[in-house]
């Protein structure tokens, strides 16, 4: 009974933290006075096997209603049409250059030096780091230049709109994406601290001062590393300048797996990460996760059909249940997921157990892991 009651506890302040950041997360205004002239911004794509997505990431850059900007693509050593595709797009735009990857150094992960070679071709006063499977709204760039001028902020990020299409993408990506970060972080403080605390940076959108930027070190800092983007947000950190994170889904979208085999490979990226840097931590993230996000359904099950419970332990593990629905019908409604998934949660929050369990094993056996095409493991001291 204690034990129902703390998790009962813990439960409704994870919510109370959700509806805390749901409010304080800001929206980019439309409502922008440009200086003059404008400044440079330069959009940075890495490209590795993406001619599914770069061409229409490229239309939708090329639509921008921002005066001036350029767009830098690295065909970082595809074997499909990448390179092509943005090679025709760019003898239609002067906007748009190709640049080709050079081949990958000892000690480099494959993302940071892609993005390390578009730094030193950019010419901007700001960059954005984008992915090759995002879709942007023509204001996009004109808004976020100018949240960026009013917050002075050396980083802006947030969080795009998913578009999810098969069935564990729909279950698994939104409690990943959006619950765990909303229902476990308090942007609501973080942003609003005097001091420069760090934030969640997302990789499908880095908006930096280009000044700045080479001041921490640019990807160099975190050349070593596979989940690159929260590190230079920590760089950023320890570097004393402010970063933001904004819903950002009104203006940037992206469909980050085509196929499961992708997706898997992509999550599991995320927790060998995690438990490369503490297994220790791991344990406890997944322990959290089975405790708090997961186990109030096993126990609701097991007293329904297995089990006469007294009823007030009925009632707590009910209403257990009923918060973490809450919570993902509040965080799904945000950023208009799919809401007839909701009732998914806990085979999607299995799914990411069962992943960080394979990532925890890939790593505590020296196995690696696989992304792009490339394999990271111990041996390469890469994390």
């Amino acid at each position: 009974m204690l034990y129902q009651q703390i998790v009962s506890i813990v439960l409704a302040a994870i919510l109370l933290n959700l509806l805390l950041n749901l409010k304080a997360l800001r929206k980019p205004k439309s409502n922008i006075d440009l200086p003059e002239p404008a400044p440079l911004i330069s959009v940075l794509i890495p490209a590795r096997n993406e001619e599914a997505n770069i061409g229409v990431c490229l239309d939708s850059l090329r639509q921008q209603d921002y005066p001036n900007f350029e767009v830098l693509v690295l065909d970082d050593s595809s074997t499909d049409g990448t390179g092509d595709i943005v090679s025709r797009i760019a003898a239609e735009d002067g906007r748009v250059r190709l640049l080709h990857g050079k081949p990958l150094p000892e000690g480099w992960a494959g993302k940071p030096f892609a993005c390390h070679q578009l730094a030193q071709e950019a010419r901007g006063s700001w960059l954005l780091f984008t992915d090759a499977d995002t879709v942007h709204a023509p204001s996009m760039l004109r808004r976020i230049l100018g949240v960026a001028l009013v917050s002075r902020a050396a980083l802006i990020s947030g969080f795009p709109y998913q578009r999810t299409t098969s069935l564990w993408q729909k279950t698994a990506l939104p409690i990943m994406f959006y619950f765990i970060l909303l229902c476990g972080l308090p942007f609501w403080w973080l942003q609003r601290s005097r001091g420069t605390m760090p934030s969640v940076a997302i990789g499908q959108f880095l908006f930096f001062s280009a000044n700045e930027y080479r001041s921490i070190g640019g990807h160099e800092a975190v050349k070593s590393r596979i989940v690159e983007d929260v590190w230079l947000g920590r760089e950023v950190s320890r570097h004393h300048y402010k970063q933001l994170t904004l819903d950002l889904s009104s203006l940037v979208s992206c469909q980050m797996y085509r196929e499961f085999g992708t997706m898997w490979d992509g999550i599991t990226r995320w927790f060998y990460t995690v438990a490369s840097l503490s297994i220790v931590t791991m344990v406890g993230l997944i322990a959290a996760a089975v405790l708090l996000f997961l186990a109030p359904f096993l126990w609701l099950l097991y007293g329904l059909l297995l089990a006469q419970p007294a009823m007030a332990w009925e009632i707590l593990v009910m209403l257990q249940v009923a918060i973490l629905f809450l919570a993902r019908f509040l965080a799904g409604r945000r950023f208009s997921q799919p809401k007839t998934f909701i009732i998914l949660h806990p085979i999607g929050m299995a799914f990411l157990v069962l992943i960080s369990f394979y990532a925890s094993y890939q790593y505590l056996t020296g196995a690696g892991v696989k992304w792009k095409g490339r394999v990271y493991g111990e041996e390469s001291q890469i994390t």
